[in-house]
């Protein structure tokens, strides 16, 4: 069984149908052989981007990730000590806080991300797309 993270583009795209989302994502998604995460660090990037009306969703936050996530069988990460101190292990690479702690959780659980950010790539962990 292969386990993979969301990026919060990538569960943005996915619950949308976006055409940004390539074949081969999808297809890593919808195998059931595979488990699947989105991180709580997405849904609070999405409830902040939200809150600035930077991110137009068809229903609240706390309504939309949830449901999303469940109709489409993904796990929920949880964001713990280790995977935060993790993040003192990290080169100064990206400057997103989102992205940098999706890092840090794929790192600590042993994730591979999927993420079209070649900056998420430079990272040392695994990544697909």
């Amino acid at each position: 069984m292969n386990r993979y993270l969301l990026d919060t583009c990538t569960f943005l795209w996915l619950v949308a149908g976006s055409d940004a989302l390539p074949k081969t994502a999808r297809e890593f998604i919808r195998n059931p052989d595979n488990e699947i995460f989105l991180s709580v660090v997405s849904a609070w990037e999405i409830t902040v981007k939200y809150s600035a009306n930077k991110l137009p969703l068809p229903q609240k936050p706390d309504m939309f990730v949830r449901k999303q996530r469940e109709d489409h069988l993904l796990a929920s990460l949880p964001l713990l000590e280790a995977h935060v101190l993790t993040l003192i292990k990290l080169p100064g690479i990206h400057h997103d806080p989102f992205d940098r702690m999706l890092v840090c959780q794929a790192v600590a659980e042993g994730l591979t991300i999927l993420t079209p950010d070649e900056a998420i790539s430079q990272y040392p962990v695994r990544t697909a797309w």
